[in-house]
């Protein structure tokens, strides 16, 4: 039977974003705090790359929600599907409705399978997989690790998507596969984006990596269809006047699927009313808060900043979000203020990874003091396995504050150590 309620601060979806800003209203002293989020399993998505490339169980990403939901927070197990920021309710599916004084939306993203034709059919038909799916991730691997050789074809698309370092990670995992196994293989990099990567100097080193394995880099050729049955790609490319179509046959390919706000954003009013398509809702990129709503802000993936979709994005968001409604709640200005960093490892090899870190005036700005982290690196792969997943569950989670990006919260030995044991067990 739906239920009714009332709270002062409703956060919609239990994600990354509306898990650490519970945490840290609760942490503030905050006691009536509801979250709306209908999965009982938590995933820590950014392992799914390793996961298809068979460095890790997939079960290993996934938790129980309630593990991470703050004591004292009200859990809404239930789906949002309309919000109403003039009358100020939330309603979800069970036709529930919950009124809120403060709301902050963090619902995530959602896969646009529509949007290429032939991508639903195609994904999981044998040929063509995807890491943007729990169920999926374990697929590529297969693809991957009984390939006999032939095109391996890896998709970008050019509308924002979560992560977007994710496509091309699991291109280099693959090569580095094929090289080490002297497989021959093509490998095509499909990309709408005109470049290998927004800032220079992280372009500089991945350029190289694309040397490295002889990729056939095709910028600018944006997805628009998928005949499974005949295992061709087709790309219109963007840079031609006349966008000529481009046919590329594959024996394995891994796409990346279009992402959008949730529907029930799309359709609110929160998404700036003069862009409509994506959804993203419309807040100032600094403050955070919506721009025509001032008792709502927005952070994570749905949220309009122009920053990289990424989980250090929403860890920076989290504290500027708390720190502004709190001022907001006691009719002060919000005055903290969000500078754009993300952090995007990307894996170049097993063993090594790049740490891409900036911010909204698209300078590197490493966090990790000592070592270079523009350059492809073990103890950065060790930090993405291990030290990264660690703060996530620990730290992020639960609220607290994660050193810069938490180089020093695990031990150098201790990654070693864990590595070869990971190794030993993945050995038996």
């Amino acid at each position: 039977m739906a239920h009714n309620s009332r709270h002062k601060i409703l956060i919609i979806g239990g994600g990354t974003a509306g898990l650490t800003v519970a945490a840290r209203l609760r942490r503030a002293g905050e006691s009536d705090v509801a979250i709306i989020e209908p999965s009982e399993k938590h995933f820590y998505q950014p392992l799914w790359t390793l996961v298809g490339a068979g460095a890790v169980r997939r079960e290993a990403t996934a938790r129980s929600e309630s593990n991470y939901i703050a004591a004292g927070v009200t859990w809404i197990k239930d789906w949002a599907c309309e919000i109403s920021p003039e009358s100020k309710y939330v309603a979800t599916r069970s036709g529930a409705r919950f009124s809120y004084d403060f709301l902050i939306v963090a619902p995530g993203l959602e896969l646009n399978w529509e949007a290429i034709a032939g991508l639903r059919e195609a994904v999981g038909d044998g040929s063509v997989s995807t890491n943007y799916t729990y169920e999926n991730a374990p697929q590529t691997w297969d693809l991957i690790r009984n390939f006999k050789g032939g095109t391996a074809l890896f998709h970008m698309p050019g509308t924002p998507i979560k992560c977007p370092g994710a496509p091309q990670k699991i291109m280099y995992l693959a090569a580095d596969h094929f090289r080490r196994n002297k497989i021959s293989a093509n490998v095509i990099y499909g990309s709408a984006t005109p470049t290998i990567y927004g800032i220079k100097e992280y372009a500089a080193v991945l350029d190289t990596v694309v040397r490295r394995y002889e990729i056939d880099a095709r910028f600018s050729h944006d997805l628009v269809k998928i005949r499974p049955d005949k295992k061709e790609a087709i790309f219109v490319q963007k840079n031609d006047p006349a966008k000529a179509r481009v046919t590329i046959g594959y024996d394995i390919m891994h796409v990346t699927p279009p992402q959008v706000a949730p529907e029930f954003i799309r359709n609110s009013t929160l998404p700036a009313q003069q862009e409509p398509g994506l959804g993203w809702v419309e807040v100032d990129q600094y403050t955070l808060q919506h721009k025509r709503y001032p008792n709502i802000f927005a952070l994570g993936d749905v949220a309009s900043s122009p920053n990289a979709k990424t989980g250090a994005a929403a860890l920076k968001q989290a504290p500027v979000v708390v720190s502004n409604l709190l001022a907001v709640m006691r009719g002060a200005l919000p005055t903290a203020n969000y500078n754009g960093y993300v952090a995007c490892p990307i894996t170049t090899a097993y063993g090594k990874l790049l740490l891409c870190e900036f911010d909204y005036t698209g300078k590197p700005t490493p966090t990790i003091p000592f070592i270079n982290t523009a350059s492809e690196r073990y103890d950065t792969w060790l930090l993405k396995r291990y030290g990264l997943p660690w703060l996530y569950w620990n730290l992020m989670l639960r609220g607290r504050d994660v050193p810069f990006l938490g180089a020093r919260a695990i031990r150098k030995q201790d990654a070693l150590r864990r590595a070869e044991q990971y190794a030993a067990s993945e050995a038996k």
